[in-house]
C-alpha cells in the first residue's frame, strides 16, 4: 500500500540521514520513478524532505523531524527487536510487514535507547537455519496468493476449500474450518477441522485455495500452543506406528533422525556404519523415509519394508533399463 510505503520512506530517511533515490528504491523494492513520485507526495503533504545535489547527494529530512514512542524502556525495545528476528513471519507472508514494523519501532525509540537496543539485538540469533548437528533445513516456499487467502480466512473466520497434495498421494480438494496457523523451523502449518475432526495441513503442500462465504465452525477462542502440543502428541503416539532397524552411513544419520518419530537404540557397526532402531508414524512414512536416503541406508527389519523398497527399486530399474 502506498501509505505504508510513504511512512517507510520517511523512517528510512530518519535513520540514515541522507539516501539516494536508487538506495531508497532498493530498500522499498520499487522503481526509482516511484520513489521520486513519493518524494513529491511527501513534500506536498508538508513533510520537510529536500534534495541535495552533487556526487554524494540524495534526499534528506530537515533536522528534528521525528515521532516519539513513549513508555517503551530498553528491555521492552530489545524484546521487540529480537522477536523481529524470528523467521515465522516469512512462512506466513508477513516478512515485509514485520520489517516495516521493526523500522518504525527503531525510529520511534528515544535517543538513549535506540543504539544500545539495536546493537544488543544484533548479538542474539533466534532459530537459525542451521545448527551444530544437522545440515541446513530449507524453509518452505509458499505462493503469496495461497498465504494471503489462508490468512484472510483464518482472521475472518471463513471456511476454506483446499487443493492439497499429501505425500505419495494424488492431490484432492477438501473443505476445512481453519483454526489457526503455526510455524515450526521455517515451515508453516494450518490447523483446521474437517467434518469435526482435527486436521493439520502443511502450507507448502496447498496447491490452490478458495475462501468460501460460509463462516467456519470453530470456537471463538483458541489456545494454539496447547492445540499444537496435543496434535504433536497424537502424531507421535498413533496406533499405526512401526519400529524399524536401519543400517545407515554416518553422513546420512541426521536425515534419518530428522524424519523419524523417535530413536530407540543406536550402536556403531564394524564397517563404520551405524545401526539404529527408529520409529515411524506408519508403514508409508517408513518407506518414504528410507527411499529418500537411497544407497545411504539399508532397512534390515522388518521384512515387509525391505520388500517394499525392493519393489520400488525394481520398478525404477525396469523403467530406465536400456532398450539396446
Amino acid at each position: 500500500m502506498r501509505a505504508d510505503r510513504l511512512v517507510s520512506l520517511v523512517l528510512l530517511l530518519r535513520q540514515h540521514g541522507r539516501m539516494s533515490a536508487a538506495a531508497l528504491a532498493r530498500e522499498l523494492e520499487v522503481s526509482t520513478r516511484t520513489v521520486l513520485r513519493d518524494i513529491e507526495a511527501l513534500s506536498a503533504a508538508g513533510v520537510p524532505v529536500y534534495a541535495e545535489r552533487g556526487r554524494h547527494g540524495g534526499f534528506a529530512l530537515l533536522p528534528g523531524f521525528r515521532t516519539e514512542l513513549t513508555g517503551l524502556n530498553h528491555d521492552e525495545a530489545l524484546a521487540l527487536l529480537v522477536a523481529g528476528s524470528r523467521r515465522g513471519a516469512q512462512a506466513f507472508g508477513l516478512g515485509s510487514a514485520l520489517a516495516s514494523a521493526m523500522l518504525k519501532v527503531v525510529d520511534a525509540l528515544p535517543d538513549s535507547y535506540r543504539d544500545t537496543a539495536a546493537g544488543a539485538a544484533e548479538r542474539l540469533l533466534i532459530e537459525p537455519e542451521t545448527d551444530l548437528l544437522a545440515r541446513r533445513q530449507p524453509s518452505d516456499e509458499v505462493p503469496d496468493a495461497v498465504v494471503a487467502t489462508v490468512l484472510r480466512a483464518v482472521f475472518g473466520g471463513r471456511r476454506l476449500r483446499l487443493r492439497y497434495a499429501p505425500p505419495d498421494r494424488e492431490p484432492s480438494w477438501r473443505t476445512v474450518d481453519p483454526i489457526g496457523l503455526v510455524t515450526v523451523r521455517g515451515r508453516g502449518y494450518l490447523l483446521a477441522t474437517r467434518s469435526g475432526e482435527d486436521r493439520t495441513y502443511r502450507l507448502s503442500r496447498v496447491l490452490a485455495v478458495e475462501e468460501l462465504a460460509e463462516p467456519a465452525q470453530r470456537p471463538d477462542r483458541v489456545d494454539l500452543d496447547r492445540a499444537w502440543q496435543e496434535r504433536s502428541t497424537r502424531f507421535r503416539h498413533g496406533d499405526d506406528q512401526v519400529g524399524v532397524v536401519v543400517r545407515v552411513h554416518p553422513e546420512r544419520r541426521e536425515e534419518l533422525v530428522g524424519t523419524a518419530l523417535s530413536v530407540r537404540g543406536e550402536e556403531p557397526g564394524e564397517d563404520g556404519w551405524l545401526r539404529l532402531e527408529v520409529t515411524f508414524q506408519d508403514r508409508r512414512h517408513a518407506v518414504w523415509a528410507l527411499w529418500q536416503l537411497a544407497a545411504g541406508a539399508e532397512a534390515l527389519e522388518p521384512q515387509w519394508l525391505r520388500d517394499a523398497l525392493h519393489t520400488r527399486a525394481t520398478a525404477i530399474t525396469t523403467r530406465y533399463q536400456s532398450s539396446a
